[in-house]
Order: C-alpha cells, then sequence, then structure tokens
C-alpha cells in the first residue's frame, strides 16, 4: 500500500502494530544495514522503524531472510486470497530490496522524479479514452462506436 500524497508512498500509520522490542534487533544493529540506501532528509521523515520488526501476522521484516514460519507465502495454497499481504506492515520502510533498484534510488537517494510517459505497450496502444465530460473524441462516431 503506498500513499501518492506522502512523501516515499509510505502511510507511517501502517507501523503502529508492529513490535520491534525482538531478540533479532538485540543482535544486529540496524545503522550498519549493507542493503539500506542513503535516503534524502526528505524521504526520512516518518517512514516508521528503522530495525527489524514482526508485523500483526507475526511474520518478522526487515531481516533480509524473506521466510517466516507465520508468513502466508510458507502456508500459500489455492484458497489463499493475495490480499492477506497488502500493506505497509508487509514492507520495511528502509530496507526492502526494492529500494536497490535504479529507477527508486533516482527518487529516493537524488531526489529525481520517475519519467511521467504514458503507460506503452511495445506493438499496441494500450491507453483508454481518457476525455473530460462534454469533450469529444474525434475517433468515435456519434453513436459511440
Amino acid at each position: 500500500m503506498t500513499t501518492p500524497n506522502r512523501p516515499g508512498g509510505h502511510d507511517p500509520e501502517g507501523y503502529d502494530h508492529v513490535n520491534t522490542d525482538i531478540e533479532y534487533n538485540a543482535k544486529n544493529d540496524p545503522a550498519l544495514d549493507p542493503f539500506e540506501i542513503e535516503f534524502k532528509p526528505e524521504y526520512q521523515s516518518g517512514r516508521g522503524p528503522r530495525e527489524a520488526f514482526v508485523n500483526e501476522h507475526g511474520v518478522l521484516i526487515g531481516d533480509h531472510d524473506y521466510t517466516s514460519a507465520n508468513s502466508p507465502l510458507e502456508q500459500w495454497s489455492k484458497d489463499t486470497d493475495p490480499s492477506i499481504m497488502s500493506g505497509d506492515e508487509w514492507v520495511h520502510p528502509y530496507k526492502d530490496v526494492g529500494f536497490q533498484t535504479a529507477e527508486n534510488r533516482d527518487i529516493f537517494e537524488r531526489g529525481i522524479p520517475p519519467k511521467a510517459d504514458r503507460f506503452m505497450h511495445p506493438d499496441k496502444d494500450v491507453a483508454y479514452d481518457a476525455f473530460q465530460p462534454g469533450e469529444a473524441d474525434p475517433q468515435r462516431s456519434e453513436d459511440g462506436r
């Protein structure tokens, strides 16, 4: 889950129910994390915890192991609803592997916003008609076709 109005896209309230007082943090210094990128100051405020945490589902997030006995991924079946893993409590606000992509490093380390190109497909225009009410679509006839 991301929050577009917030720098970095995270909802800090998404971390209200996490527990950072865990054994993992007693043994590991979050400041020494080799996977964390250098966030610009405007992307650091209100992000959530720097250290690893156990979310409200009992899953350790931020340890780089990516396996937990309590994780729905370890107990997946055809009956599992994927939405159970939606929300910020499933993504570490500083240590997610996705921050390592060139696009995310441009945003969070350099402040370079993503290009505002329309969605592209190699051989098809997949954009939908996005006319404002009252505007005519020059490619459609009056009967809507």
